[in-house]
Formats: C-alpha cells, structure tokens, sequence
C-alpha cells in the first residue's frame, strides 16, 4: 500500500474566541456590581483607559454683572474709635488668660473609624464573660476549646472526648467548664442539641420542676409532630395545661447564637427598572454610578507621531487601546442585549407586570432566544445574577422562566403561579383542620390545574411550608 502527499483545499466555518469576543462573554455574564468592579480595575491597569467628566460650559459673560455707567467709588473707613469706652482696660481683659482654651492647628483630628460601630461576634462575647470570672490557665484553655468549637447557631460542634483530649485535661474539668459556659448569655448557648438548649432556657427561668421541663425531657418525639393528645394521655395532664406550656416552649429560642451571626447582609440592586407611564411601560437599564468610559485623548495624538514613542512603547500603548476600545464595545453591547432580553421578557409577561405572580406564564429560554435572535447560552448569560424591578418587587431575570403545567380543560400554567395558588389556598385553610396534599391536589383540580400530590409535596416544601400534620393549630376545650 502507497503513501502520497496531497494538497486539497476545503472551505469550513468554525468559532474562533478572539479576545474582542472572550470580553463580551465575560462581561455579559457580570451582574452590574461585579461589572463596576470591572471598569475599576480596568481603569487601574489600562493607562490609556480613561473616565470622560461631564463638560460644564459656564458662559463666563454672563455670570459677569453689568457695569454701570458710574465708576465704582473707593471704600474708604471714616468711622473713628469712640472716647467713651476704656480700650485699656477691654484690651486687659481680653488678653488676660482666664478658663480660654486653644487647640493647636497641629492637633490630628480623630479617625473617622473609631465612630464606626461593629458588631460583636459570638465567641467574643463569650469570652469576655470567661475572663470575668478569672478562670485558672487550665479552664481557660478548656473554655476556648469549647467556645472556638461552637457553630453559627451557639452549638457545640465537637465531642466532649475530643476537647478531652485536645485540652489534656480530665472529663470531669472539660464537664465543669462546659457546665458553667451554659449559664452565659445567651441563654442555651454551648449546647450539644435542641433538646439540652430548651432545657438550659427552661433553667434560666427558673422553670425546672415544671410541666414544661417534663415535657422536653420525656416527650420531645410528640412535641416535634405536634401529637398534644399522646402529650397528655402519657403525663396524664388535661390537654389545656400541655397547649399552655406548649405555647412557652414556643417562645424559646431554638437558635442562641443567631443574634451574633456576622454574615453581612447581601443587598441588591437592580440592574434594570421597569415603570408604567400611563398605559405604557418603559425599561430603564441602572446606569446611576456607571463612568462613561473613552481612550485617552493624549494617547490618541501621541500615536500620530511617528517620532513620539519608540517600537516597544509603541507596540504596548496600541494593545492598549484596542483592549480600551473592546471594553467599551463589549460595555455598550452588553447593555444592548440585557434591554433587548427585558423587552422581549416583557412582551411575554406582560400579564405578571400588570396582575402580579399569579399570572406568570410558562417560558423557557428557547423562546426568548428565538423572538430576538441570539443563541439560548446568550440569554442565560443575561439573566444569570441579574435583577429587574416591578411594581411587583424586585425578581431575578431567571425567575420568569418556567416549565408549564397542563390545565385539566386544556392549556397551560406556570410552575410558579401553581406555587402560588398552593400558598393562597394554605393561607385560606382552617389552623385546627389543615389541608392534606392530597386535598390541596383535589382543590387546584377544581381550578383547572391538574397535579400529584407528590408534585404538591415537591412545591409545598420549595415553598418552605410544613406538612399538615405540623401546620396543625389546636383549640383549648
């Protein structure tokens, strides 16, 4: 078998990422803080890179007042010192040292960051009260094992064995610190589970030899199913004693350490406003903080001037322009896009705009792609962490889409407004006669949305609502 060399020639389209198109990518998929972020970094590193001020023209002729034909007249001083007052004995007096305070125009002014209020975590505040009591080296060592082991929530994250033998110290030490971290506030911190943290609250009270005591020591499986009959049947307790203890139970806190959590909260801002003007609505993109970006102009001139630069600096100030001049590119077209996909969102929901969430419309990212012609990894890239807000709230782009469901008499409905009809009909339940999912799939059935009671199920604990035998409410006899 021979071998031969050949040359052929073939025509063939391929994707090739430039870095013009790797930017638009990167950019699109930014929200509008990440984007900010962005410029800044950019406008950092990139020299040629500039932030355009806003011109101000001032008319200078006109803020000059008119002259008048008179000349203006010199200011001259003629009043004279009065004879009636004794200047000797004013100027002694002012002069003399007396309570007068004077600061040195050398004094530094105090940090603006000693006025800023942060707030106290968990294990500070707990260690604080462990130093109060003068501990000995050995519980010290053992108090901050404990408290560096404890979760988000005041709970002890780890076996007594091991802060025994992290510590090196006896069981009943580690035993006798733990204990004594229990009584600190907040009250049921330094527990090892829900049960012993109610039971620390319940002490701190001063409830110990009471119903409730009994009831979270002994009965915690019929607390948690809210089972007050089996409650009372086992203590033998009439049912309105077990409902009022329970209603106290209720009032504890299951959480201790929430209070000192330092996660910062995380705000949103929306990258697009949609506003109804009479019977129109208008989209309006968040531009407020956003520079306006341009390449610098001296840049621009120097590079005219063939004798200006050298060839390195040359070859370094031209990249550096294009990657200028792709990033405001890649800027305003990202722009162009996110408003195309609201409109197109808009012309689909325009029901939602006007009614609210319960008029939401089945819509996949297909068929926004095809109403504006881009492809659909396009538009999740748009609706990724981006938000919009409505006379409705502030959503999230990728929350206007959503599989359908069939309707019992024909059509279709969104997932989410089938969400919200299951919450409206848990709102309108009886508290002491919940409906069952069963019973919820049998309602919506006579809306004309026909569902499972396992998709029921599905959306109820989405929707973080508890099954009916725990949204049970009872009546006292």
């Amino acid at each position: 078998m021979g071998f031969e060399l050949r040359q052929q020639l073939r025509l063939a389209q391929q994707l090739v990422m430039t870095p013009q198109l790797q930017m638009a990518i990167k950019l699109l998929q930014l929200n509008r803080v990440e984007l900010l972020e962005t410029i800044r970094q950019e406008l950092e590193e990139n020299p040629t890179l500039d932030e355009q001020q806003e011109a101000v023209e001032t008319n200078l002729e006109s803020e000059q007042p008119e002259r008048t034909s008179e000349e203006t007249k010199e200011v001259s001083i003629e009043e004279k010192a009065r004879d009636d007052i004794d200047w000797d004995n004013y100027i002694n007096e002012y002069n003399s040292i007396g309570k007068s305070h004077f600061e040195s125009e050398k004094k530094e002014a105090p940090s603006f960051e000693n006025f800023i209020a942060s707030k106290e975590s968990l294990n500070g505040h707990l260690l604080w009260q462990l130093r109060m009591l003068f501990p000995s080296r050995e519980e010290e060592i053992i108090g901050s094992l404990i408290i560096g082991n404890l979760d988000r929530d005041g709970y002890l994250d780890a076996s007594v064995d091991d802060i025994v033998r992290v510590s090196e110290s006896s069981q009943e030490k580690v035993e006798e610190v733990l204990t004594t971290l229990q009584t600190f506030d907040p009250p049921g911190v330094c527990a090892r589970d829900l049960k012993e943290t109610l039971l620390i609250q319940v002490k701190h009270l001063g409830l110990e030899n009471s119903l409730i005591k009994e009831i979270i020591s002994n009965q915690m499986n019929h607390l948690e199913n809210k089972n007050y009959n089996a409650i009372a049947r086992a203590l033998k307790i009439n049912i309105n004693d077990i409902l009022t203890a329970v209603k106290i139970i209720q009032g504890l806190e299951p959480r201790p350490g929430c209070l000192f959590s330092d996660v910062e909260p995380k705000y949103i801002t929306p990258d697009i406003f949609v506003h109804k003007i009479e019977n129109e609505f208008m989209i309006v993109l968040n531009d407020d903080g956003m520079p306006k970006l341009c390449v610098n102009s001296y840049y621009k001139k120097a590079m005219k001037q063939n004798n200006k630069f050298q060839d390195k600096e040359r070859e370094y100030i031209d990249a550096k322009m294009r990657s200028a001049a792709w990033l405001i590119r890649s800027i305003h077209q990202r722009q162009k896009t996110i408003f195309k996909v609201m409109e197109s969102i808009l012309g689909f929901q325009q029901d939602f705009f006007e009614k609210g969430s319960a008029y939401l419309k089945p819509m996949v990212l297909r068929d926004v792609a095809q109403d504006i012609g881009m492809h659909e990894s396009t538009i999740s890239r748009v609706t990724t962490n981006k938000y919009v807000y409505t006379s409705q709230g502030i959503y999230e782009l990728k929350y206007f889409f959503n599989s359908s469901i069939n309707m019992v008499r024909g059509g279709s409905i969104a997932s989410t407004s089938v969400q919200e009809k299951i919450k409206e009909i848990i709102n309108s339940e009886d508290p002491v006669k919940p409906y069952s999912d069963d019973k919820i799939a049998q309602l919506l059935e006579k809306n004309n949305i026909s569902i499972a009671r396992r998709t029921v199920a599905k959306y109820r604990e989405a929707l973080k609502i508890l099954p009916s035998n725990k949204r049970k409410q009872f009546r006292r006899g």
